[in-house]
């Protein structure tokens, strides 16, 4: 597989995450699902350790945009985990390709 790993589970690789107006290059790892049930798309994952990140969110929640490749939506940072990642979340239209056809699904 390419240095990015593309799949129906989601994402890993370089993104750019803008944090209070701050452009940012880091690393993620995200997946999703749709839920049928209310029918939205939910895609979560967490942000590679990274200082500048840590120095903007402070620990703290924030509202962010994020676009790999092509793919961009706006989600929400939480608190950072133990090891000083954070975990990304969103609600919609995901910041990585999702199959929409058969024909992806089979290839």
């Amino acid at each position: 597989m390419s240095e990015h790993e593309h799949d129906e589970d989601g994402y890993r690789g370089p993104a750019t995450l803008v944090v209070d107006g701050v452009s940012l290059t880091v690393e993620v790892e995200l997946r999703g699902y749709f839920q049928p049930i209310d029918g939205y798309y939910r895609w979560y994952g967490r942000v590679a350790v990274n200082e500048e990140l840590t120095r903007l969110a402070g620990g703290k929640k924030k509202t962010v945009s994020i676009q790999a490749g092509s793919h961009a939506a706006t989600g929400e940072l939480s608190d950072p985990d133990p090891w000083g990642r954070y975990r990304i979340t969103g609600t919609s239209t995901p910041p990585f390709h999702v199959p929409t056809t058969l024909e992806e699904l089979n290839a």
